[in-house]
């Protein structure tokens, strides 16, 4: 039986992917606005690779790249995922 992570909330996940938006475009988490397009930060598709490839690692999602157009920020995002976690069935 596979054990699953604890959901996390909507701003632990903003969080969490601040931080990891951070480390892909090389800007100080402080410097990152949540509600700014993360387009605007230089995340090119390289980075916007690996940083949604942290996102389906840490939460078990297949997202599809339209996801990265749908929800371009980082507000906009953890909403998505918050509800997205929830769904994911372990294993």
């Amino acid at each position: 039986m596979a054990v699953r992570e604890p959901v996390m909330s909507e701003g632990e996940i903003l969080g969490w992917l601040a931080q990891r938006l951070g480390t892909h475009v090389s800007v100080p988490v402080a410097q990152l606005s949540p509600d700014v397009p993360y387009a605007e930060y230089g995340l090119d598709s390289v980075a916007a690779l690996g940083l949604f490839g942290d996102i389906e690692e840490k939460f078990g999602l297949v997202l599809d790249p339209i996801v990265a157009l749908e929800h371009s920020t980082l507000t906009q995002l953890a909403a998505y995922l918050a509800v997205e976690q929830s769904e994911v069935v372990p294993g």
